[in-house]
């Protein structure tokens, strides 16, 4: 469970969406939980001791799953580099999951053996953390490794592997600088805090320091940094404390302490005057940004300042919303969040400028916003749901015993930053008891000061990120920098003498640990019912926290976009935002919002989805929310253009995007125009006939697609399916269907044979390609599948696979390249994706074709990748089902591909039964290298020319042709 400033995420995600259909009988509803009730329900009980080296432990018990969090998280971040050094924490970082002394090989080896998931390693300003979670059985191995690499690291840090990780950072940092907004960072860090200031630079570091980092140099920052009385352990799952006492002294006793470290003096800088700056990127419009610094999280204005920019643009129903977004319409969309470090923090009000609208007006306008909510501060009710949303994120979080945001992040951030494990505890209390005059004082106090005033307008850049450090996304933002992570997130993921002396040998550490018996998936018992008008509703109970999630599933997708009009299905799903016909857009986000409760409508390329997180207090008038946002959209005439201008928006966004461009390509070309899956497959269509779009378009198509026939019902949480059919039976189970046929998508439609080419679309001073190779394969996705999936695992479908070892591991030139098959209903595809530097575009495409054919020549599945493969994929599925939004995925899964219930616990045989005979035969059926098309985005000025050799036809493109 994320600490407070990580939750803003709960107030961005309560998006609206709902369908046409009768008026429901309007029911008086039980009010919504207390928030003191809610705050009680979030608790994360733990033991702490530490060892006579300084190592902090904390162990949380949690019997639900066979599962163990391993955290460790080291008080160690980019604002402890001094100058000349920047990047080094996020460096070394890098190097930590190069093997140690006793553990030679990746470190993610071992890990895939026993199923770990959630594994990765972040660094922010203030920390660096490495985390796993892993079968009980196999918590020795984790401890193992994580020992290993604190106390018996150097001498496994070899030049070779510094040059490879320097490169492998250096592409993490273009891959960010070549998104849009993605020399943001840049400009929060060096204006808000001056020169010499530790959070004056940002955590990925310059080019030129990166360049002159020495053996040397990281050696001694492991000696400064990583000894022992500088971290903290966190322990959560299935462990106890007895247990962990004996296996972390194990372990990690013999490790001697490492030097006193002195936290470097932060302070909370004002400007001395407003500070304005605009700068030009590839954006879709213009942006404008008021930005200050703020105290750290540990200061008692943290929390009410939270509040206040929940309030004021966070929430659905923000003051910036209805005054900019829906009243007066001059932006398309608004953001407000307060993200607090350690130390300092940052404050950061945002406004997209409507097209067509003058970006100085909104700029007036968003000023006068800010004035009048420091004036006024909020209201009562504001804080209750901004307090409601919170905590429904908060409650969510403690099914997750790890990862990126589980209990073992509350706890340790707890420990690091505040000596104290429990402070979650301290920011609920705050939060349950701020008031509007202390909420309003503390947002006069903080916003009363001069602020940085940051424009970006579309255009060419004047300037790169060679000589700065950091990147963020675009987007509504909840956070203003992420940690850079050694995983790359846009691929779905996720000695000599040390001069801390030698470390004893009271563990054997000749050997990896032997994996302790594993505990089979159990997954939860699967039961079914049909509600009064026939829909099939399919239940798992699952008790964990008190909450209860809901998919309604139809059957369309964006593959049921008329072709002659893509971008329908999105342009409804906006419009249905903003309100049902008894419930306006305002009055229908406040009452989401008071509940706790997040309701939104999403699709891919099979199905749409609406989908509801209810407390389960709030259960029954959530569920009413619900079934009046699927069945009575208001279709507000007045709204379209408002819906509109944000979909065009969204659309120039994603053609500035080169990910995005890649992908738009690709996918016409695979499946050809007229099939359902030959479309761009963000579903946004384009600007032709979104702009073309009427009011009656939009509801023709939700009365043909969305209808009681053809929907499904997922319900995974805290009740019971006698209790949640009674309360489905009052809401959606008196829809009727129409007396009109259900309408049917055309998959018989001819898929053109390949034409191997080579597509080249030029983005100007890219300092990154996107290379895509792809080619539609003869499998479905109902087919059996699990030999052909861990063949393209073994290629290039996980971080240990043989073409991202090559490119980002031994070239050095991606920080992460991978293959997938897609997960669609009919014909599949298979895609590789390499993000790679501009200089090594055609090198890149030669290294794919190389290690493709051998794959599927004499090079097949070797015994060691067979047996990762085997023991990750057998191992990992207990982990892969932790918490409630797992396990509704997994019902999803086996509903939409006809599985059989057990189908999960029956993986385990299937992939044990697997040969490498078998795997090598699959991946030579569908795969080739002859009959791939690819697509590059980047500076065609330095690209084409590197791709005379490759014996493609290349041919320049865009996106209208």
């Amino acid at each position: 469970m994320p600490r407070f400033h990580r939750f803003a995420l709960a107030l961005a995600v309560t998006t609206s969406l709902v369908a046409a259909g009768p008026v429901l009988a309007k029911t008086k509803q039980a009010a919504p939980a207390p928030i003191a009730d809610l705050v009680k329900a979030v608790d994360i009980p733990y033991e702490a001791f530490t060892l006579d080296n300084g190592l902090r432990v904390i162990v949380h018990e949690d019997r639900k799953a066979p599962v163990v969090a391993v955290s460790v998280w080291y008080r160690v971040g980019s604002k402890h580099e001094p100058k000349g050094k920047t990047g080094f924490a996020h460096l070394f970082e890098h190097l930590m999951f190069n093997g140690s002394e006793n553990s030679p090989g990746d470190f993610f080896e071992p890990l895939q053996q026993v199923g770990a998931t959630d594994s990765n390693g972040t660094t922010n300003v203030d920390r660096t953390n490495y985390f796993e979670t892993v079968p009980t059985g196999a918590l020795d191995r984790a401890l193992f490794l994580e020992s290993d690499r604190m106390g018996h690291l150097l001498g496994a840090v070899t030049q070779e592997k510094l040059d490879n990780q320097r490169g492998v950072v250096q592409n993490e940092k273009r891959q960010g600088d070549n998104n849009p907004y993605g020399l943001l960072r840049y400009e929060i860090f060096e204006n808000l805090f001056p020169t010499g200031h530790p959070y004056h630079h940002s955590t990925i570091g310059s080019m030129g320091d990166l360049n002159t980092a020495s053996l040397d140099d990281v050696k001694k920052w492991f000696s400064d940094n990583y000894g022992p009385n500088n971290a903290v352990l966190v322990l959560a799952g299935d462990v106890d404390v007895a247990t962990a006492k004996t296996k972390v002294q194990q372990w990690f006793g013999d490790i001697p302490r490492g030097p006193a470290i002195t936290a470097p003096k932060v302070s909370v800088p004002t400007l001395p005057a407003p500070l304005a700056k605009e700068v030009k990127d590839l954006v879709p419009t213009t942006r404008i940004y008021r930005m200050w610094s703020i105290p750290g999280l540990n200061d008692a204005d943290a929390v009410p300042l939270q509040m206040a920019m929940a309030v004021l643009g966070g929430l659905s129903s923000s003051r910036l919303d209805n005054a900019l977004v829906r009243k007066d319409p001059v932006a398309v969309s608004v953001a407000a969040f307060a993200q607090s470090f350690e130390d300092a923090g940052i404050l950061l009000i945002q406004a997209d400028v409507k097209d067509g609208v003058d970006p100085a007006l909104v700029g007036k306008r968003l000023d006068e916003e800010i004035a009048a909510f420091v004036a006024s501060g909020p209201t009562a009710d504001e804080l209750q749901r901004s307090a409601a949303s919170y905590l429904a994120g908060a409650i969510s979080g403690l099914e997750s015993v790890g990862g990126f945001g589980g209990k073992a992040v509350a706890l340790a951030e707890g420990a690091l930053y505040s000596n104290d494990p429990g402070y979650y505890k301290v920011e609920l209390d705050r939060m349950a008891k701020a008031t509007p005059e202390q909420v309003k004082a503390v947002a006069n106090k903080w916003l009363s000061r001069p602020a940085f005033s940051l424009t970006y307008t579309p255009g060419e850049r004047t300037e790169g990120g060679e000589n700065r450090g950091g990147a963020v996304t675009a987007g509504k933002m909840t956070e203003a920098v992420a940690p850079d992570r050694y995983w790359n997130p846009a691929l779905g993921d996720i000695g000599p003498d040390t001069g801390i002396g030698a470390a004893a040998s009271i563990a054997d550490r000749s050997q990896l640990p032997a994996v302790a018996d594993l505990t089979a998936l159990d997954f939860p018992a699967i039961e079914r019912t049909k509600l009064k008008n026939g829909i099939e509703v399919i239940f798992a109970r699952r008790t964990t926290v008190p909450t209860v999630n809901v998919a309604v599933s139809f059957d369309a997708g964006y593959a049921a976009d008329p072709h002659s009009a893509l971008g329908t299905q999105s342009l409804m799903l906006s419009l249905m935002d903003e309100g049902t016909t008894s419930l306006d857009s305002i009055a229908f986000a406040e009452a989401k919002e008071r509940l706790g409760a997040q309701i939104d409508g999403s699709a891919n390329a099979d199905e749409t989805v609406f989908s509801l997180f209810a407390l389960k207090p709030n259960l029954s008038a959530s569920l009413g929310l619900l079934a009046d946002y699927i069945r009575n959209p208001a279709f507000d005439a007045k709204e379209l253009e408002r819906v509109r201008a944000q979909q065009l928006n969204r659309l120039k966004a994603e053609l500035n995007n080169p990910n995005a461009i890649a992908s738009r390509l690709m996918t016409p070309v695979l499946y050809g125009a007229d099939h359902p899956y030959g479309i761009p497959p963000s579903g946004l269509g384009n600007a032709a006939s979104v702009t073309a779009a009427t009011q009656g378009q939009l509801a023709a198509f939700h009365s043909a697609w969305i209808r009681p026939d053809n929907a499904s019902i997922f319900v995974v949480g805290d009740t019971t399916l006698a209790e949640v059919k009674k309360q489905l039976d009052a809401t959606l189970g008196q829809w009727k269907a129409p007396k009109t046929a259900k309408p049917v998508k055309n998959f018989d439609i001819a898929i053109p044979a390949p034409k191997p080419r080579i597509l080249l679309f030029d983005r100007p001073k890219s300092p990154q390609s996107v290379i895509m190779a792809g080619k539609v394969i003869d499998a479905k996705g109902g087919d059996e599948l699990e030999v052909l999936r861990s063949a393209n695992d073994i290629f290039g479908g996980n971080f240990l696979s043989r073409f991202n070892t090559n490119l980002r591991e031994t070239k050095g030139w991606s920080y992460g390249v991978r293959s997938r098959i897609s997960g669609d209903k009919d014909r599949l595809n298979w895609v590789a994706v390499a993000p790679v530097q501009a200089d090594r575009t055609g090198d890149s495409i030669k290294e794919l074709q190389i290690d493709l054919k051998s794959f599927l020549g004499d090079k097949g599945v070797t015994k060691d990748e067979l047996e990762r493969t085997i023991n990750g994929s057998v191992r990992e599925l207990p982990g892969s089902f932790e918490t409630s939004g797992d396990v509704l995925g997994g019902l999803r899964q086996i509903v939409k591909f006809g599985r059989p219930d057990n189908y999960y616990e029956t993986l385990p045989a299937t992939y044990e039964a697997m040969t490498a005979a078998e795997i090598d035969a699959a991946a030579r059926k569908v795969l080739s290298t002859d009959d791939l098309v690819y697509v590059i985005v980047g500076d065609a000025a330095v690209v084409k020319p590197q791709l005379d050799g490759l014996g493609l036809p290349v041919e320049t493109v865009t996106l209208n042709n």
